[in-house]
């Protein structure tokens, strides 16, 4: 039985990753950093709690991380820890960088001491990008990376020094570059999710107004319940190697809020706003993702743009109906 370690194990991707892996029949670690409020750190966990074998640690102790290594000796490491609210990382550049890029460098080091032979698969970021586009309007592999935003620099340098231990050291490293994907279980703080709760609270008397940023910025939306499956494909390759995931669609956040609000027979109009305080002080305006290389390897996603954001709408239906 393949042991697996996650980190970040109680987001979005982890948990998905977790149910996953399960499914597989590997026997899944996951690293958790301790909440002051313990039913917040495993709620997206609940319903396979009693399967998972959970530790205490953290991505900026790099003594915490040797220690769970050793102690569990997994075959994989998905690192998907972070914190990965690019807005949020204007306000907090040092711990984002602390985290993100230093955080890395943490974890392969204490691959790299205790069992080199480890397959690490790094959870890098469209961010990377910037508003470097190709010639067609795509952004892949071989696109120059030009981040606007600390998250989107500290993922640079993560993704960077991940292939410098793989050259460097013969290491099994890979590099999954995902585009924005979400789920029900997106932090609220995350543009979709909290389009599609508060346009259900609307409809519902809870709410009446929705302030937003910049509604033309345009992004690559996947579901992250795909993404997770590139992620455990990407890491069962013979070779190492590092993969654009995307839809190679492209929608406005106006477009999202233009979706989720007629699908609940509202007009968007009467009830979005904008805030300048939602702008990011560098705007990434554009984001789309050219997944060839991962599809040539039998990658196709199940979700769209429309079916993830009704999945997303029956979820909070559920709660405030």
């Amino acid at each position: 039985m393949k042991k697996a370690l996650i980190t970040g194990i109680n987001g979005q991707d982890g948990s998905y990753l977790a149910e996953f892996l399960l499914e597989k029949g590997y026997e899944v670690h996951g690293i958790l950093k301790r909440n002051s409020v313990a039913e917040n750190q495993t709620a997206r966990l609940d319903s396979i709690f009693g399967e998972l074998n959970l530790e205490y640690a953290d991505m900026t102790d790099m003594g915490s991380l040797i220690r769970v290594l050793n102690s569990i000796k997994p075959d994989e490491v998905y690192n998907l820890a972070a914190q990965s609210h690019v807005r949020i990382s204007f306000d907090q550049p040092i711990y984002t960088t602390n985290v993100v890029a230093l955080g890395v460098l943490n974890l392969l080091e204490s691959v790299r001491l205790t069992n080199k032979n480890i397959k690490i698969y790094q959870a890098s970021s469209s961010e990377m990008f910037g508003n470097s586009i190709d010639d067609d309007g795509f952004q892949r592999e071989t696109t120059p990376l030009k981040p606007v935003s600390p998250y989107g620099c500290a993922k640079v340098y993560a993704y960077n020094i991940s292939c410098n231990y793989r050259n460097s050291y013969d290491m099994y490293i890979s590099n999954g570059i995902l585009f924005n994907h979400e789920s029900p279980r997106r932090g609220t703080n995350f543009v979709t999710n909290k389009v599609v709760k508060e346009a259900v609270k609307i409809k519902y008397g809870l709410s009446n107004k929705l302030m937003l940023g910049n509604l033309e910025a345009t992004r690559d939306w996947g579901h992250a319940k795909d993404y997770v499956r590139a992620m455990v494909m990407i890491l069962n390759q013979e070779q190492p190697n590092d993969f654009v995931c995307a839809t190679g669609k492209s929608h406005s956040v106006r477009d999202l809020c233009d979706y989720t609000f007629s699908s609940l027979g509202l007009n968007y109009q009467d009830y979005i706003g904008v805030d300048k305080k939602y702008y990011r002080p560098e705007e990434l305006k554009h984001l789309k993702g050219d997944s060839s290389r991962l599809q040539s390897i039998g990658f196709k996603s199940e979700y769209t743009f429309e079916t993830m954001l009704d999945e997303m709408i029956e979820h909070w239906e559920n709660v405030y109906k």
